[in-house]
């Protein structure tokens, strides 16, 4: 799928920034789009990394913002991850939206963010906030979830499980946007998310499986 294919179902100002970067999206994009990325649809988004996945959570996020409907929370697991999507979010949106990074004191509203468009925070730091009582959550209509998978972790798992259904009670016209490399049930989390799932195996670079011993490489073979 070409582009300029959803050159009228995104907003100019976001389609002028894309189009630069983007001529051809991948497959795990396309299937997004007709799944209803651009109509509000919840998704569960299962592709290997490199493959597009968090492109699907920017379009989302910030057609909805753009237009007028409310902030994005991107949500991850680690202060290192919410760092490298803060400097790539305000690199390629910086005009068109405002993004912030909310990583730190875990004893703050943050009441500073009510200013803000897209806000990057980790799921231990986004706990606190909710603790907190930050009165911007209210106006969040996008939450992008990433490494979703980690539901599974013993350590971070049931924090973020938590962290899910609050933000589903409290903000249920929120379109959901979860991402993830790998699955092991991903037809039972779509459901719990009540969620359309994304399942695609295209990788930009293809892997190889091969056994390495004394200095050589002998390759699995297909």
């Amino acid at each position: 799928m070409e582009l300029k294919t959803i050159k009228d179902k995104i907003p100019k100002e976001l389609y002028n920034i894309l189009e630069k970067e983007i001529k051809k999206l991948r497959p795990a994009q396309e299937k997004a789009i007709k799944k209803g990325l651009l109509d509000g649809k919840n998704l569960l988004v299962c592709t290997p990394t490199a493959s597009g996945k968090t492109l699907i959570a920017e379009l989302a996020a910030l057609k909805s913002i753009i237009e007028g409907n409310g902030k994005a929370i991107y949500i991850v697991p680690l202060k290192a991850l919410a760092s490298e999507k803060y400097k790539d979010f305000k690199k390629r949106y910086d005009g068109i939206a405002r993004v912030a990074l909310s990583i730190g004191d875990l004893d703050s509203a943050d009441s500073y963010l009510v200013d803000y468009d897209i806000i990057v925070t980790s799921n231990e730091k986004l706990d606190s906030l909710i603790r907190h009582h930050a009165p911007w959550l209210s106006l969040i209509s996008t939450i992008i979830i990433d490494e979703i998978h980690l539901l599974n972790d013993t350590s971070r798992g049931p924090t973020l499980e938590i962290l899910i259904t609050i933000l589903r009670q409290l903000l249920r016209k929120a379109q959901i946007i979860a991402l993830s490399a790998t699955i092991g049930n991903p037809e039972e989390l779509a459901e719990w998310l009540k969620a359309e799932l994304v399942i695609d195996n295209w990788r930009p670079v293809k892997l190889h499986k091969g056994v390495y011993l004394d200095g050589k490489i002998e390759f699995c073979k297909e």
